[in-house]
């Protein structure tokens, strides 16, 4: 419908970058806009043709789905008279669609297929990135295994056992810089594909549990201890004694333990990372009206006025030389917003140049008598 004051539905449907289909009642396909006819291309000949029909045998949820996911989302919509989202797999893409209902200027019950254009250039990227950390690791990790061999078959001369094993330290440590990164960036690739998929809400919701934060955070300390936690060439063994909790023992939250892990540790290893070695990382707890604050604290190099719109962007560093100074991928904290917000959480920051910085997490409180799903 057209405003009195404003120009034609038609007209500004048209200048949307979503693909948006009308269908009639019966069907048929009776509007689509701009942006469909270059999404779709020769399928829309299709459409044109067999309408809704044609558009359940298109739009299918993937090799593995049973059901039609339109069919499903078009019976959500017209049962609760608001949007319902579904994913349909389009030449090897999980694209995210709308479906809704509506009225013409003639009242005439219509249905809404809204086909979004899926931005994939963070997961390109990081494919990229990734691929050149592969094969930096790789020749790295050959050229040192080499070295470490020929350095323990052919020792030089008078060369005391205490500088040969030094020597041999010296690439070991050099290799396990690179398998670490690599590894880090590999559940990366994993994290970014569970976003890029839309996978990610499904994956929360279906761990989340109950978490008795005190007990939560004692078990992932010792676990963030045991195996390796900060970049090898972040040299802190004793970060430990750095935390400082304020954490009471009966507070609890609803998510998913996997999820909740990986953002904690991006946060805690960041605070750890940006701040001095002697520099504590406080981490407290506020429970309120149905959710739970967690506040991790630091005094560390804080961040620019002028950067902040950089932090949760992928790829972007604050160009701070002490930040710069030490290694990371600038991907973390965006990854770590998305898995808060597919929590039903919120993840955002405060901070002050020279001052340090807190980042803070809040999740829904565990409600009683809602199912655990997770394990």
């Amino acid at each position: 419908m057209a405003g009195t004051d404003g120009p034609p539905a038609h007209l500004l449907l048209n200048h949307l970058s979503q693909a948006v289909l009308a269908f009639d009642a019966e069907g048929a396909l009776v509007y689509e806009n701009a942006a469909a006819r270059e999404i779709l291309g020769a399928d829309l000949k299709l459409l044109r043709h067999q309408g809704w029909y044609a558009a359940v045998v298109l739009f299918q949820g993937g090799p593995l789905a049973v059901e039609s996911p339109l069919e499903g989302a078009r019976a959500r919509a017209e049962k609760t008279g608001r949007p319902a989202r579904f994913t349909t797999l389009r030449y090897g893409e999980y694209i995210p669609c709308w479906v809704t209902t509506a009225q013409d200027s003639g009242h005439t019950p219509l249905t809404l297929l809204t086909i979004e254009q899926p931005d994939w250039s963070a997961l390109g990227e990081l494919f990229d990135r990734y691929l050149q950390e592969v094969r930096a690791a790789t020749d790295a990790t050959i050229g040192h295994s080499s070295l470490i061999l020929n350095t323990a078959l052919k020792p030089r001369s008078k060369e005391t056992a205490e500088h040969l094993g030094k020597r041999v330290a010296g690439f070991a440590r050099l290799i396990e810089t690179h398998m670490f990164r690599l590894n880090e960036l590999t559940g990366m690739m994993a994290r970014m594909t569970a976003i890029r998929t839309n996978r990610l809400r499904d994956e929360t919701q279906a761990a989340c549990q109950r978490i008795v934060l005190a007990d939560f955070f004692e078990d992932l300390v010792e676990e963030l201890a045991e195996g390796p936690f900060l970049d090898p060439e972040t040299d802190d063994p004793e970060f430990r004694r750095r935390l400082v909790f304020d954490i009471p023992g009966d507070i609890t939250v609803a998510a998913s333990p996997r999820h909740l892990t990986a953002i904690l540790r991006d946060i805690l290893r960041n605070a750890i990372m940006y701040s001095l070695k002697a520099a504590p990382v406080h981490i407290s707890i506020e429970p309120a009206a149905g959710v739970v604050q967690i506040d991790v604290m630091d005094e560390g190099y804080g961040i620019r006025e002028s950067e902040r719109e950089r932090v949760f962007m992928p790829f972007l560093r604050a160009r701070q030389p002490q930040i710069i100074g030490e290694f990371g991928y600038g991907l973390s904290l965006y990854l770590c917003k998305y898995e808060a917000e597919a929590m039903g959480g919120r993840l955002w920051f405060d901070s002050e140049e020279s001052k340090g910085s807190t980042f803070s997490l809040k999740l829904p409180a565990w409600q009683t008598g809602v199912r655990e799903t997770g394990s």
